[in-house]
């Protein structure tokens, strides 16, 4: 054996030996680049979550007090079981879903066993679901609770509305029309003004008096004055006369006020970015629909919606989110004799935290905000993400 058959192992060992360090080396130097982000994520994210959780497992009022476990959890949702029983409805009512759409994609005997499978689990749900809030609001916190349904009433009421003006408005400010550039500066003044400053604007347009610009509206279509946001009956009583209770009596006139603030507030950012998304859509697929026949409403429907879709999940996504965090408008535009139809789940851990002085308690019902939005987000994206369309 020559000296240079024993030299190339020992070579390719130190040629493996440098390829490893020079990886190690690169690894260290991507780690040191992100390590300025990840400690203010840290610092200013993790820690005060994790924070949170631990405040949340005390009884702190002003000083931390002695340690409880899920007492506050307890005290918020009350009965285990119902809490339980409600959520097994909730996944039973998005297992449904998933069956019904894998039912629509299968053949003929596949598709009607998944169905009926689906049919199976949308009954049990719709017992678990009614069972559980009932032993939770018997035995937990009816102002935290109520404000989970008030939240949901006020994202359902605001980001559909706000997200179907915004299309068609960006898809109007699209054309070539004189002043587009200041229509569009117009329509996104209200995202950039003082919230506070907009909502104690919006008081005075939604006051009860006969004088105010929402109850002259009215009188022009002989309706008579409303009491707007000091109005705490539901929708559902003062447009149809059916007293209902629960879920089903819907919004509150006070609550429907504020979701036309948060209309107002975002459409114009929303337009904003659908029309980057406009900009982005290729105008040969325009010219080649025309050139086929096709109309304004089937290049609309066949290529706007379709190829904005991506900008539509996202928008969605995020203003559902948002409207689940919202606060400041909704503390300013409140009043008490709405009857806290319009105590968002934000506004009560407010309550909790600065009026009632219960730290630990305030922090589990965030926490328990915190799963429901996580938990939302989820299930948007797996229910809508499938149905965006990337090109």
């Amino acid at each position: 054996m020559t000296a240079t058959s024993l030299s190339q192992p020992q070579s390719e060992k130190h040629r493996r030996k440098r390829i490893r360090w020079i990886d190690v080396k690169e690894q260290l130097t991507g780690y040191l680049f992100i390590s300025p982000s990840f400690l203010i994520i840290t610092i200013f994210g993790f820690f005060p979550i994790g924070y949170a959780i631990y405040m949340s497992t005390f009884r702190w009022r002003v000083v931390k007090g002695d340690f409880i476990g899920l007492g506050n959890y307890e005290k918020a949702l009350g009965d285990w079981i119902g809490a339980l029983t409600f959520v097994i409805g909730m996944a039973l009512l998005f297992f449904a879903y998933l069956v019904w759409n894998s039912g629509m994609k299968s053949h003929s005997t596949r598709s009607m066993v998944l169905k009926l499978l689906a049919a199976f689990l949308l009954i049990a749900a719709g017992l678990a679901i009614p069972l559980g809030w009932n032993r939770m609001m018997t035995s937990g916190d009816p102002r935290f609770l109520n404000s989970l349904p008030i939240t949901l009433f006020y994202a359902l009421g605001t980001v559909p509305a706000e997200l179907a003006l915004a299309m068609g408005l960006a898809y109007i400010l699209f054309q070539k029309i004189r002043g587009q550039e200041t229509f569009r500066m117009f329509y996104f003044l209200p995202y950039i003004t003082p919230v506070v400053a907009a909502a104690v604007v919006f008081r005075s347009i939604f006051s009860p008096r006969d004088s105010s610009l929402a109850n002259v509206f009215l009188s022009w279509f002989g309706i008579p004055a409303q009491k707007w946001l000091f109005e705490a009956r539901p929708m559902t009583e003062i447009l149809f006369g059916i007293k209902l209770e629960g879920f089903f009596a819907g919004p509150s006139l006070a609550l429907v006020s504020i979701i036309f603030f948060g209309i107002w507030t975002y459409v114009g950012y929303n337009t904003v970015i659908f029309l980057a998304g406009l900009g982005s859509i290729p105008g040969d697929l325009y010219e080649a629909a025309e050139i086929d026949g096709g109309g304004k409403w089937h290049l609309f429907r066949h290529i706007t919606l379709p190829l904005l879709s991506p900008v539509t999940f996202y928008l969605a996504l995020i203003a559902f989110i948002g409207t689940f965090k919202a606060f400041n408008h909704i503390y300013v535009m409140r009043v008490p004799s709405a009857l806290g139809t319009v105590n968002t789940a934000s506004v009560t851990i407010f309550d909790t935290f600065y009026k009632a002085n219960q730290f630990g308690y305030a922090t589990s019902q965030a926490i328990l905000l915190f799963i429901i939005i996580l938990a939302l987000t989820l299930v948007q994206n797996k229910v809508f993400g499938e149905k965006v369309f990337y090109g």
